[in-house]
């Protein structure tokens, strides 16, 4: 279910307790294969709580210069790939199916969505130089489109610093071609809900 959401908001994060998250499925698929490391185990005891008493745990946000700057040039970023592709992005709001969701940072039409890194020079080019997305949010994108349903998520990357016609690098990851990693995402999850269900059943 798509709700039409603004986030960061409290009810943005109301919809979000207890629920693996995008931002949180990379602790989960860490060391696919094997147990579950600290990260994982820690991800496990919070959502438990949450799904036990109904309410998010109550978390000081970190942030830093980098993350500031993502917040600010986001919208310039957006634009830019509106202008660049003639297309409309939408809220991407908060998809929400049961024990896990996901918060995009826009829709593109009704089968696309967008996710956007402002980064500094040196990751602009790593990015471009392979030729892909960013690795280090590798299952976030396949996770929203798990989530979400959608046919493809276009990976933007955009650095204010570099020259004008460069700032701007795109990367479509196609639903089609992620089948796989899907597939370990759906047998992760498996065990993850084992864990957070065996915390349940201590707490209560």
């Amino acid at each position: 279910m798509w709700i039409d959401i603004q986030q960061n908001t409290d009810q943005w994060l109301d919809l979000r307790a207890g629920k693996v998250s995008g931002s949180s499925i990379g602790k989960i698929m860490a060391n696919y294969g094997k147990a579950f490391g600290e990260p994982a185990k820690k991800l496990a005891v919070n959502l438990a709580v949450e799904r036990v008493t109904g309410k998010r745990i109550e978390t000081e946000h970190y942030t830093n210069a980098h993350m500031e700057r993502g917040h600010q040039e986001e919208p310039l970023a957006r634009m830019l790939y509106e202008d660049t592709f003639f297309v409309d992005v939408t809220n991407g709001g908060f998809y929400d199916n049961g024990n896990t969701g996901c918060s995009p940072d826009g829709r593109v039409g009704h089968n696309g969505l967008i996710e956007i890194k402002s980064v500094i020079p040196t990751t602009h080019y790593a990015t471009i130089k392979r030729g892909g997305y960013d690795p280090s949010y590798k299952w976030q994108y396949i996770f929203n489109i798990r989530e979400s349903g959608c046919d493809f998520l276009d990976f933007v990357s955009y650095c204010s610093a570099y020259p004008e016609k460069k700032r701007l690098y795109v990367y479509r990851v196609e639903a089609a071609s992620i089948s796989f990693e899907l597939e370990q995402i759906e047998s992760r999850l498996s065990k993850f809900e084992v864990v957070i269900e065996t915390i349940i059943n201590d707490i209560k």
